[in-house]
């Protein structure tokens, strides 16, 4: 199971990675291993902070829609 999520991370990260570095550079694999981290902590901020997240962006959607 954890073979998976390091798979599908690894090949989201080197998608990501291909946009910036090419391919067959030699630094392609530290790069990759570099956003797969970045990916990761993003993914762990958007899932600790989501309540948050979402009420502004509910305030926000209300203020936006408010009638005078």
């Amino acid at each position: 199971m954890l073979g998976w999520f390091v798979r599908l991370s690894l090949a989201l990260a080197s998608w990501v990675t291909a946009l910036f570095v090419a391919r067959d550079a030699v630094n392609f694999g530290v790069v990759n291993v570099f956003v797969a981290i970045f990916l990761l902590a993003l993914g762990v901020g958007l899932v600790a902070f989501w309540p948050m997240i979402r009420e502004a962006g509910r305030t926000a959607y209300q203020a936006f829609f408010r009638r005078p």
